[in-house]
């Protein structure tokens, strides 16, 4: 088991919450990209906490930047009482991260939302992630941002350009480097508590629907999925008034 780190984090909702959730970022971005999610359950009466993964945002530096390495660090990532989490929401990177967690603890959370998971990846979608990273990192301002997204949020804007500042791009590449073979599909096959998918449109651009990665779907009955119509891989983002309302049905499901 790699040696864990202590991530940052950033709150929204009120201290004395009863239902506590966590929210994970995906690769090059940070804890503040989450925060659609965060507002969302503080209004609905939830405290969030969003936390930067390490060699992102103002998390620590290291060497390994394996999936279990990252998995590492949110295994030991808990609410201020030692609890389980009630609820963990991950994108991407961080899916994939916190399906591993969860697969080797079921005790850490109680539910488990997905969002466009990075469950296994094609030659295809490793080749997009490089060049979307690269090009990230060769222009992080807020003007590069807005003209490649110019239907975002500004927050979504100024957070993904404050990011890539952020990131350390050593990071981000070894993040590819050293899984070679990026695949958790055995952990999302064995995921014991309720887990929702909400996954990206393959017209658009999705990591997860119309892969391979899909078939844990069936694979496992815990395991439900929505699909946002019309979003690309960062669906809170392109199309955040569908992702939320998904979410709030599926966090609606999972209590049931």
């Amino acid at each position: 088991m790699p040696s864990p780190v202590v991530l940052p984090r950033l709150s929204w909702g009120a201290p004395d919450a009863s239902r506590r959730a966590l929210l994970v970022h995906g690769l090059g971005s940070n804890g503040p990209l989450m925060w659609r999610y965060g507002v969302a359950l503080a209004d609905a009466g939830w405290r969030a906490d969003a936390v930067d993964l390490r060699g992102h945002g103002t998390a620590p530096r290291a060497l390994d930047y394996t999936i279990a390495a990252y998995a590492a660090d949110l295994a030991a990532t808990r609410p201020a009482d030692g609890t389980a989490w009630e609820l963990v929401v991950g994108h991407s990177l961080g899916a994939a991260a916190s399906t591993v967690a969860v697969a080797a603890d079921p005790a850490w959370t109680r539910r488990l939302v997905l969002i466009d998971p990075a469950i296994a990846l094609t030659d295809r979608d490793r080749e997009i992630v490089r060049a979307s990273q690269e090009e990230s990192f060769a222009d992080p301002s807020p003007r590069a941002v807005r003209e490649a997204h110019p239907h975002w949020h500004e927050h979504d804007v100024e957070l993904k350009a404050l990011s890539a500042q952020q990131a350390s791009r050593w990071a981000v590449q070894q993040t590819s480097v050293q899984n070679a073979a990026w695949d958790v599909t055995d952990a999302a096959t064995a995921l014991a508590v309720p887990t929702h998918v909400i996954a990206s449109d393959p017209a658009v651009y999705s990591i997860f629907r119309g892969k391979p990665a899909e078939s844990v779907v069936e694979a496992n009955p815990r395991i439900t999925m929505s699909v946002v119509a019309g979003a690309g891989h960062s669906p809170h983002r392109d199309k955040p008034e569908a992702t939320i309302a998904q979410f709030l049905e599926a966090l609606e499901a999972l209590d049931t």
